[in-house]
């Protein structure tokens, strides 16, 4: 298969066959950050691959491409859930800094890799 075709079935199928080592840095950098009890503290209340003594108040985060095929979506809602709503007890983590923008992209590409 060409280099081109290679890049076009990948796109299509929506996951990479081989992260390259920047995105799995960030993807490492994020799961540090959401597992981290005094910042991301995701496991607080969503089951996690890999993730120790998770709650159970959020959905387990797995399948998030499908769930969640635009990456963008998936950063607005961890931006800010309660646009998605107004009654949720997830934190708004980049409304109310909570995280940094770059703890919050980080984030988001680890959960979107689940």
């Amino acid at each position: 298969m060409h280099k081109t075709q290679l890049l076009l079935f990948i796109a299509m199928i929506g996951t990479p066959i081989l992260a390259s080592a920047d995105n799995a840095a960030l993807i490492n950098a994020g799961k540090q950050t959401a597992f981290d009890r005094t910042k991301g503290n995701c496991l607080a209340c969503h089951q996690i691959e890999g993730g120790e003594s998770p709650g159970n108040i959020g959905p387990p985060l797995m399948a998030m491409k499908i769930r969640y095929p635009e990456r963008q979506k998936l950063y607005e809602r961890i931006w800010d859930a309660t646009v998605f709503n107004p009654e949720t007890s997830m934190p708004p983590f980049g409304r109310h800094q909570i995280l940094t923008e770059s703890e919050l992209e980080q984030v988001v590409e680890f959960i979107w890799s689940k």
